[in-house]
């Protein structure tokens, strides 16, 4: 089979034409349904911290149980490394540590949540 030049320059149009379509449709996936790259401000979460949770909890320590501290060993050992896991504990308490639920709006909480993983990572430094 033979192709003329006409053929192949008519298949390379239509193939730009499709490769700009899709990467259109991909750019309208990724603004429309991509969360900002700081959905959970640290910022934000780094004050409340320090409002309600460094009391016992300064620099990552615990000093109401040594060993139940916020450093990243103990929250991977205890399987809170995560943000749905610290979501939890401080939206309902366990044990020493309160509830947050009637103080903090969901959204404090998500944003403590962050900061307490993303100092750990930071091995609270």
């Amino acid at each position: 089979m033979i192709v003329s030049q006409e053929q192949i320059r008519s298949m390379r149009i239509k193939l730009l034409k499709f490769v700009q379509l899709l990467c259109l449709i991909l750019l309208l996936l990724t603004t429309t349904f991509t969360l900002p790259a700081s959905a959970n401000d640290t910022a934000n979460g780094a004050q409340i911290f320090s409002v309600h949770c460094a009391g016992c909890h300064i620099n990552g320590s615990n000093i109401i149980r040594r060993g139940k501290n916020l450093k990243k060993q103990a929250l991977k050992k205890y399987g809170m490394d995560s943000i749905e896991a610290i979501t939890a504990i401080v939206t309902n308490g366990k044990s020493n540590m309160s509830a947050y639920k009637d103080r903090l709006t969901e959204q404090e909480i998500q944003d403590v949540a962050a900061y307490v993983l993303e100092q750990a990572a930071k091995d609270w430094r």
